[in-house]
């Protein structure tokens, strides 16, 4: 019965009779809707608890797995081929389950678990080698060309009734990268990998990460090419006023053996394009950059300033710089600063995966573990990269 209702009953009875009829029908309207809501709170209320019913955990039964435990099988299988070297279980996850790629290798290797390959990767990027500035690429081929554009397109001015006249054509070099295996076999005592309190997987993975860290950290700046990444210094230098491609420009320092004063140094940033200096670094070792902290300005304020903030790398001139150990020592004739935008100036090609082959009968009664990547280095932009050189001229 609703408000309406009531006040038309009323009819044209007295005043009193019609506002009490009025609110009899409102107060009727207003039990209507709160027995409305009440069912609907019910109703909501039941929803919830079977809800709660239906996903709730009974007590015994075990959680769901986790994304950790997804590859649990697999890190079982390859722990148990580097322990005891039964392969069946790593043959047995490839039949299961084709996603699981890199279980066996076609050539009887084995491709190291994902985990333990991260662990691998992040080592080497971490450190403190020129790969933490170059290009990085992945590929899957043994080598990897770059293309570098070197001449000038060409333009004109045209008018609007005159004839266009052709242009110049750019030239284009192909540099080819060729990928070289790098390699580490470190061993362990089969009674070491019998203990189960030993992690045989992050101990893999140190000692890897360890000798490819420092094997690719010295040929990416000194490697002849030969088997190896090819390195920057590798190529010729030559006095940056007469450069030409295929070749590293160089700025001398004005002294035999020694880096002068800071004037050398700014020269050293002027000698690179404008279009390279915008993401620049200096690369030296440890001694160069303990004899550079000391060089001051006309006023006296050091040229070297600490990173602000951790893990920033400090700056020379405002430019970044990254201590490479291998860069040669201030001397007579060496090169012993580059400068240069070596994301542009030198390209690092890898392949994903990393082998590791059990080998228990050479070296009895150890057991060795031969591990090896696929990598390769080369200078791809020969403007890109500019030298100190410690010497007069």
């Amino acid at each position: 019965m609703t408000n309406t209702d009531n006040v038309s009953r009323a009819g044209d009875g007295h005043p009193a009779t019609r506002v009490g009829a009025a609110i009899a029908g409102l107060v009727d309207d207003i039990r209507a809707l709160r027995g409305d809501l009440e069912l609907k709170m019910q109703q909501q209320e039941e929803r919830l608890t079977m809800l709660d019913a239906k996903h709730a955990t009974p007590r015994g039964r075990p959680a769901l797995a986790t994304t950790a435990e997804i590859g649990a099988p697999h890190r079982e299988a390859f722990d148990a081929y580097l322990r005891t070297g039964d392969d069946d279980g790593l043959r047995g996850l490839v039949l299961e389950g084709k996603a699981l790629s890199t279980g066996v290798a076609g050539d009887g290797g084995y491709l190291v678990d994902p985990a333990t390959s991260e662990t691998v990767k992040s080592v080497l990027d971490s450190t403190a080698s020129i790969r933490a500035i170059a290009s990085v690429v992945t590929v899957e081929a043994t080598s990897y060309d770059v293309l570098i554009d070197q001449g000038e397109t060409g333009a004109g001015w045209a008018d609007e009734t005159a004839a266009s006249s052709e242009t110049g054509t750019p030239t284009i070099d192909r540099i080819a990268i060729k990928l070289h295996e790098l390699s580490a076999m470190p061993k362990a005592s089969q009674r070491l990998l019998d203990d189960s309190a030993f992690d045989i997987e992050m101990w893999l993975a140190g000692r890897i990460a360890d000798k490819f860290a420092r094997a690719e950290a010295a040929a990416f700046v000194n490697g002849d090419g030969d088997d190896k990444p090819r390195g920057f210094l590798d190529h010729d230098a030559v006095d940056n006023a007469v450069w030409t491609w295929g070749n590293l420009g160089y700025v001398p320092s004005g002294v035999d053996g020694g880096i002068g004063d800071g004037d050398a140094i700014i020269d050293l940033v002027y000698a690179l394009g404008a279009e390279y200096r915008a993401r620049a670094s200096f690369v030296m070792n440890s001694k160069t950059a303990g004899a550079l902290r000391k060089l001051k300005d006309g006023d006296g304020r050091h040229l070297w300033s600490d990173g602000l903030a951790a893990a920033e790398p400090a700056r020379l001139l405002g430019y970044p710089v990254l201590i490479a150990e291998d860069m040669p020592d201030i001397g007579s004739g060496t090169d012993a600063i580059a400068f240069g935008d070596f994301s542009a100036g030198y390209t690092i090609a890898e392949r994903p995966d990393l082998r590791v082959l059990r080998d228990p009968f050479s070296a009895k009664p150890h057991v060795l573990f031969y591990a090896t990547k696929r990598v390769g280095g080369d200078v791809s932009d020969f403007a890109a990269i500019k030298l100190l050189r410690c010497d007069t001229a």
